[in-house]
């Protein structure tokens, strides 16, 4: 497995990840089974009414629950999604905070809740996922 662990600029909890680039997430918080991350609005993320985007929603939930998944092991580990559920509450129109946990970790499978909310505190979204785990061997890049 290719694991890509970059030096650069912007590290998602040790990976460097292109894509989050390209959506402007921010990593906040990976340790103790929680990750916490933030996506701050801009036009370029909305949907036609002005909404911030479901896609976009979706894929900064997917991240941070799997960051969840890997945070006692946050380099050692790598999780690929095999099933994630979405439901969307409100329409996002601000900056959102996201925040995960790991609900039960095994040597191959982990299971992980999250929500996506505004300032406020207002439920945005809500998800949880299932992840296939792999162990990465340093220096695997």
């Amino acid at each position: 497995m290719n694991v890509n662990l970059k030096n650069t600029a912007k590290s998602y909890f040790g990976f460097y990840i292109p894509y989050l680039d390209l959506l402007g997430v921010e990593p906040i918080l990976c340790e103790n089974e929680r990750a916490v991350t933030r996506l701050n609005i801009r036009d370029d993320l909305l949907n036609s009414r002005g909404h911030v985007h479901g896609g976009a929603i979706m894929s900064v939930l997917d991240f941070t629950l799997s960051a969840a998944g890997r945070s006692l092991n946050p380099l050692g580990l790598g999780l690929a999604t095999i099933d994630m559920t979405t439901s969307c509450m409100e329409p996002g129109v601000t900056d959102l905070l996201f925040e995960a946990r790991c609900l039960r970790r095994g040597g191959s499978i982990a299971f992980c809740e999250g929500e996506a909310r505004d300032p406020d505190g207002k439920l945005i979204a809500k998800a949880s996922a299932t992840f296939k785990i792999f162990k990465l061997s340093p220096g695997s890049d």
